[in-house]
């Protein structure tokens, strides 16, 4: 069974959410966060990334920073604290197609228990970069990314609480993506989805595997250094999105790489039949219309292959991000692991085919890969088996917005 959670949320004022609000910290360079931030003074990257925000070489705390900056937006009126703890509905929608989920608090010992699944690997140094922040800042400022298999009830009764309730935010953002807040004051509604979640037995994480972890370390710091600690501490929950799996939208992570392990092109292709049958694309750029498909392109002409194994039961060998790196990347280019080699790069299906033939044709790299993008039902199968996806294996679009909620600690 799955917990959730009102929360006492910090808001933006009404009126500013679409230029206070922005993308998740971990979607920019710094150099696009100073340009953001010298165009908007009001953005909560301030906040999220406060590393793009300090010109005095001097100031190394950037935790600090991001404190004062978070301050600074609540003592002057920016960011506003609600009267009582909510649960709010929050929609996107983007090109045709609508997301709609609970945006609440969930448990941290449900996570660490293993009823709140992972599918990914977290790195160290950002799992110690997000926890500082946390700690420091005493709040959550970005919402993991939650899923959970959908079932018609759940709809029904999101759906029939919109119709009853005020919108708080609606706009559109400088991606053309829609979003849509309410906040849920009647009781009954209240007590509603918390029965749906009590039908739910495990929620996935999707996106923000940093986040969560990060939360869940930060729970032990704050604990620790709480003297009059309840199990109703604010800290024994993070702020999440869950969304029912139906509603999702994966994008393939395409691969590029930038050479040809001093093969030619004739004995690459060579290597390439023994597991793939290989055949010019029926169309130019291409992109896999099914599993186990892929694109491919090199020198200039873009090719379709074709596993001829198929059927393996491991949930993770039957990913096409894993048959790449089993039959091509590690045995014919020997890139042994794509999160440390240099000579891969990954590029989000957001950015389209034709960002791919631009690092091939522009910029120097070889060989791309289109992918067709691994499906829920495969990641669930993963998470329920404990197992943990290959890098870069999922684009979830559109993203959540940071700074609509902050999910203040003390």
């Amino acid at each position: 069974m799955a917990t959730i959670r009102p929360f006492k949320a910090f808001r933006p004022i009404n009126g500013i959410e679409q230029c206070f609000s922005c993308l998740p910290y971990d979607v920019f360079e710094e150099e696009e966060v100073r340009e953001i931030i010298k165009r908007n003074p009001n953005t909560f990257l301030k906040v999220t990334r406060s590393d793009a925000d300090i010109s005095d070489p001097s100031y190394e705390d950037v935790y600090q920073k991001a404190k004062e900056n978070l301050d600074d937006f609540i003592s002057r009126g920016c960011l506003i604290e609600e009267d009582k703890p909510y649960i709010y509905i929050y929609r996107e929608t983007w090109k045709g197609a609508s997301q709609t989920g609970f945006f609440a608090t969930f448990s941290i010992s449900e996570y660490d228990e293993g009823i709140i699944k992972k599918h990914e690997l977290t790195r160290k140094e950002k799992e110690e970069d997000r926890t500082k922040h946390i700690v420091t800042l005493k709040a959550q400022t970005g919402p993991v990314f939650l899923s959970f298999k959908s079932f018609p009830k759940a709809k029904e009764i999101t759906n029939k609480i919109i119709e009853n309730t005020e919108i708080l935010y609606c706009f559109y953002d400088e991606n053309n993506v829609k979003h849509e807040l309410w906040r849920i004051q009647n009781e009954n509604d209240m007590a509603q989805i918390e029965h749906i979640f009590s039908n739910i037995d495990y929620l996935y994480i999707v996106d923000g595997h940093h986040r969560a972890a990060s939360s869940s370390r930060a729970q032990k710091i704050l604990k620790e250094q709480d003297t009059n600690y309840t199990n109703e501490k604010p800290y024994n929950y993070f702020m999440a999105v869950a969304f029912p799996h139906d509603e999702l939208r994966i994008l393939p992570y395409n691969r590029i790489v930038k050479d040809l392990n001093n093969l030619t092109k004739e004995e690459f292709l060579e290597r390439l039949s023994e597991h793939f049958e290989v055949e010019e694309a029926p169309c130019s750029p291409y992109s896999p219309e099914n599993m186990h498909n892929f694109g491919m392109y090199l020198d200039k002409h873009w090719y379709k292959l074709r596993f001829k194994t198929t059927g393996n039961l491991d949930p993770v060998k039957n990913l096409d991000v894993q048959i790449l790196q089993d039959f091509v990347l590690d045995p014919i280019l020997s890139i042994k692991d794509p999160r440390s080699d240099s000579r891969i790069h990954f590029i989000g299906g957001i950015r389209g085919l034709k960002e791919l033939e631009k690092w091939v044709d522009e910029k120097g790299w070889k060989i791309a890969f289109s992918m067709y993008p691994t499906q829920m039902d495969q990641l669930f199968a993963i998470a329920d088996n404990n197992k943990i996806m290959p890098p870069k294996s999922t684009w979830f679009e559109p993203k959540l917005r940071s700074g609509l909620l902050i999910h203040k600690l003390d």
